[in-house]
Order: structure tokens, then sequence, then C-alpha cells
């Protein structure tokens, strides 16, 4: 990944949230479109929208573990195309991109006018494999913007911190409206990120295993009782597919939820394709997990 230099292509934003906002106002006019592969976080095709953008929306399948192939890809872009958006490590699917894989894409966009978002908020929580951002492979740094935060390896959730990093020349027109709009994120919030950045690292690294550590638990225990689940390489989701048990995803989630007292929310939240599974965090304790499996058990026995 390259180095960026914090006087002049560092954005400190009030959360991830704000720097896809400023990053997509700053890059997209009226017309533009912008290559969003889903399911995916709810807020980039709404966002997209609000610079008069168009979203195209590219479903990831199961059968490619929920990734973005160079396929799809070429076949998403017109004469229109102005930004790619770039979610991975996934919310909700906990799909990983590799390296390999990053190459492909790349080898599509070099070429071309296109920026790419990529948000890497989960970076640091991928399991069996380290996470490679776009931005180190060769012609990638100069069109990519990176989007992160503190929320989700450092648990600060609520704090409202997160950043973005951009070559200066993109990086100096994000400022000018972030300056205007926010003027800076909360101070507090921004000593305790120091202090995570400097102190934190043996934190992250405990907890990168403890979610790896119920990962585990919650595939194995959602595929014992029947629901078909893919493995997820990142994050701290997962995604079971509820296809088979003949109920939308909200009424699957809605029922779970009214008779069993267990919540976990509707797959097509992030997306229509997202129809058909559900998401669940297992940024609880196993305690927590094994209370909800047993809840899904009795829920999925009515149903069969």
């Amino acid at each position: 990944m390259p180095k960026y230099n914090p006087n002049n292509e560092v954005i400190v934003t009030v959360g991830g949230s704000e720097a896809i906002d400023m990053a997509m106002r700053t890059v997209l006019c009226p017309g533009d479109e912008v290559i969003i592969p889903n399911p995916a976080f709810v807020c980039y095709e709404p966002l997209a929208k609000m610079t008069g953008a168009t979203p195209v929306i590219l479903e990831t399948r199961v059968e490619d573990n929920f990734k973005l192939t160079p396929d799809a890809l070429k076949k998403a872009i017109t004469p229109r195309t102005k930004m790619l958006v770039l979610p991975f490590p996934n919310n909700p699917t906990g799909a990983v991109m590799t390296e390999s894989e990053l190459r492909e894409i790349a080898d599509i966009v070099r070429d071309t006018n296109i920026f790419v978002l990529s948000d890497e908020i989960y970076a640091e929580l991928t399991f069996g494999r380290r996470h490679v951002s776009i931005t180190s492979i060769e012609g990638m740094y100069e069109r990519t913007i990176l989007v992160s935060g503190f929320s989700k390896a450092y648990a600060m959730t609520g704090w409202r911190l997160g950043y973005l990093c951009a070559p200066e020349p993109i990086a100096k027109q994000i400022l000018k409206l972030h300056q205007y709009a926010i003027m800076c994120a909360p101070t507090v919030s921004q000593f305790a990120a120091i202090e995570a950045m400097d102190n934190g690292d043996e934190d992250v690294q405990m907890m990168v295993e403890e979610y790896d550590r119920r990962r585990r638990y919650i595939h194995n225990g959602l595929n014992t009782i029947g629901i078909p689940t893919f493995e997820p390489e990142g994050a701290f989701y997962i995604w079971p597919d509820i296809r088979s048990f003949g109920l939308s995803s909200e009424e699957f989630c809605n029922r779970l939820l009214y008779e069993h007292k267990c919540a976990i929310v509707p797959g097509n939240a992030f997306g229509e394709c997202g129809e058909g599974f559900a998401r669940i965090s297992y940024a609880y304790s196993v305690k927590h997990i094994t209370n909800a499996l047993e809840k899904m058990e009795a829920f999925v026995k009515t149903l069969k």
C-alpha cells in the first residue's frame, strides 16, 4: 500500500460515511454512472443519486463467492462510467478479494477514466489471508480514493471518526467540500484514535482471533441446523441462505423476531439481490451466538 502524505493526501472525516459522501460529491456529476457491486453497505446508492449520478447495480453471486468478477465488470462499463465502488472486505457477505483478483479488476480499470472508491473499513478484520488494497497495485494509486475509519477494527462505533486517502490533486478538491460541510471531526474522537493507533494493535489482533473463532462457530452451527451458509473471509458478518424455507427475507426475519425474540437483518436491506438471504453479526459473545442458534434451530423446525 502506498504511503500517503498526511499533510495533503489524508482527510479526517466524521465517520467513513462522510468520506464516501465527500468523495462522490467531488468526483461525480449528473449523468455519470457509478458501478456498485451488491449486496453492499446501504449508503453507496443513495449518496450516488444525491450527486445526480446513476447507480449501476452489479449483482455478485454465491457461485463467485460474492466477489466482483472481471467479466461482470466489463459488461457494466459504459462511456458514462465515472466510478467503481469496491466494497471489500464486504458488508454484509464477508467476501474478500485476493491480490490476483484485484489485479484483474485493475487491468480493466487502469486505462479508463474511471475512479475507484475503495471502502476498506474492514481491512484489519480478515481471516486466513491479509487484506490487499487495490492502491498497492501499479497504476491504481493515481485513480483510487481509499475510505476507512475506526469503528470496526478499533470498536469505536458511534465515535464518528473516519478518513479518506487520495492523491493530492483529488484530496485538494475533496477538502473544499469537507471544510465547509463539516469543519472537523470530533476532537475527543481524534485523541481516542491517536491512542488506538499508538497502543491498540495488540487488541486488534486479539479481536481478529476471537472473531475468527466466532466465525467458524456460527458458520458450522448454521450449516448444522440446516441453513446453508457461505463462509465469510472478512468483516464480522455471516450471510445465510434462507431461500429454501419459502419465505421472503423480511418474512423470515420478522417471524424469527416476533416468534423467537431473535433479531437478524433481511438480506434485501443490502440490495434487491440480497433477497433470500439474511445478515447476522457475530460481534457478540459466544453465549449470545449459541442462544441465537438455538432460537433459529427451533424456528427452522417449524418451517420444515
